[in-house]
């Protein structure tokens, strides 16, 4: 089955043609890091990973761009408070989305080129529109003429007509058109601003992301990514001054995840119901994290409560509990091939989950495969006898599952899981001999870092508590 995309600009599913054979050029909008990313923030960012891994385990190469944006009136205002200057308030809180990223289990982008290292671009992309007659100068600003671009609003499916009756818009005097938006700012006293030949300014926030795109990817991408929220105006915008100045498409395929609510409310600071990652990374692990952002289909809506949390935690239970098992008996299990019903339900899982991902990154359905292969597995385990060829098969395919979704402990945690082992023999050996404290004392320091202890007839197995 061939890979099929929804794509915004269409609103239907397009199969997946890249521009170049074999090789896949992908932008994401990444964050304003004026603070630390909330739930808002990860969403995209996990889901687009589990995008770029699938393509790259199908045999793509794929460069991955997510930009910063480091200078805008939010961190203006944060360095003020702060009472640094602007670049000192974007280092910080991009050490802390790469903090926080990484511990969702995010690997890096290909790139993450910043705004401030590409004003040359973003100017000389101005003045390309300028010349061009798709933006004007007034008062040191400049704007892009809207009615220039005969299909502004092509991917919000909304006319000029339309959206300016139905979008409200800052009322400005200068602007030729209320739809006209700025690309660069004239600078206020004070204020962070780099010489132009408008004047002393910064960019406006669409301008950048198209900048960075062609100089990045070229002038026409095979995915162009983000949250549902930027679909208007900030793609459109970014479609309509990429296409004026290139004359070519921007992208070919349009993704955009859904929202997430807070307690079933939309999720604002102005609600004060906020989710900071940062935080959330203290209370829950990331696999319990990455498998709730992935249970729902990217496109749909996800909302984020305590009783959504507790089922995250225990459908990874679930998975984790079999998982466990198989290691367990791998442990002592014979040589030998593996059993005609194993090879069976690995092969079918295998293909259901790449034909699930295949449709439109299907991820709550990809995780009912691997329930099955679970349920396949514990019915396996039940018998007395159980091969080493079996159990291998079982967890390799685990793995190559995960391998793209990320919602499993790691290898990278192997040393932690030595040390477990060694606890658990001591444990049993001060039981041995009569050591109840020895023995207290190691269950309490394996309590302490979420570990259960649980007897079962192959002997003591443990499990980690989420």
């Amino acid at each position: 089955m061939a890979l099929k995309i929804y794509n915004t600009l269409s609103r239907t599913k397009e199969t997946f043609q890249t521009i170049e054979p074999g090789k896949v050029k992908m932008y994401v909008c990444g964050p304003t890091v004026y603070d630390y990313i909330h739930i808002g923030n990860a969403r995209p960012m996990i889901f687009f990973d589990v995008v770029r891994r699938y393509l790259e385990s199908t045999g793509y190469d794929v460069t991955y761009v997510v930009n910063f944006t480091d200078v805008d009136d939010k961190l203006i205002k944060k360095a003020a408070q702060m009472e640094v200057t602007v670049p000192e308030v974007a280092d910080l809180f991009i050490r802390k989305f790469y903090e926080d990223t990484e511990g969702l289990g995010i690997r890096k982008a290909t790139l993450n080129p910043r705004v401030t290292e590409n004003i040359d671009e973003i100017i000389a992309f101005i003045e390309g529109l300028v010349s061009k007659g798709y933006a004007y100068e007034n008062g040191g600003d400049v704007y892009f003429r809207t009615t220039k671009f005969a299909e502004y609003g092509k991917l919000s499916h909304q006319n000029l007509e339309e959206l300016q009756f139905g979008i409200r818009v800052e009322v400005d005097e200068r602007k030729e058109n209320p739809q006209d938006f700025v690309l660069w700012k004239a600078a206020k006293p004070g204020e962070i601003s780099w010489s132009s030949p408008w004047g002393e300014g910064r960019p406006g926030w669409h301008i950048e992301c198209s900048a960075m795109v062609r100089k990045y990817l070229g002038e026409t991408i095979d995915i162009h990514g983000g949250g549902q929220d930027l679909q208007f105006p900030h793609h459109e915008c970014e479609i309509a001054q990429s296409e004026c100045f290139t004359g070519h498409t921007m992208a070919n395929y349009w993704m955009h995840n859904g929202y997430i609510n807070i307690n079933n409310e939309k999720m604002s600071k102005s609600q004060g119901n906020g989710v900071n990652v940062h935080q959330l990374l203290q209370s829950l692990s990331p696999q319990v994290i990455r498998y709730f952002m992935l249970s729902a289909h990217y496109r749909n809506p996800l909302n984020f409560s305590d009783e959504t949390v507790e089922q995250a935690k225990n459908g990874l239970t679930r998975i984790e509990n079999c998982l466990a098992n198989v290691k367990h008996r791998l442990a002592a299990a014979e040589s030998g091939e593996a059993a005609s019903d194993v090879v069976l339900a690995v092969d079918e899982a295998r293909r259901q989950f790449a034909a699930k991902m295949d449709d439109d990154f299907n991820t709550p359905d990809a995780v009912t495969a691997i329930y099955e292969l679970v349920n396949a597995a514990n019915l396996h385990l039940q018998q007395e006898r159980v091969t080493a060829g079996s159990l291998e098969l079982l967890l390799g395919q685990f793995e190559a599952m995960d391998r793209i979704l990320g919602i499993l402990v790691q290898a990278d945690e192997d040393l932690l899981d030595e040390e477990i082992e060694q606890l658990i023999a001591d444990r049993t050996e001060a039981r041995k001999t009569k050591n109840w404290a020895r023995a207290d004392e190691i269950r309490d320091l394996l309590t302490e870092r979420g570990i259960i202890l649980e007897d079962t007839a192959q002997g003591i197995r443990w499990r980690r508590n989420k």
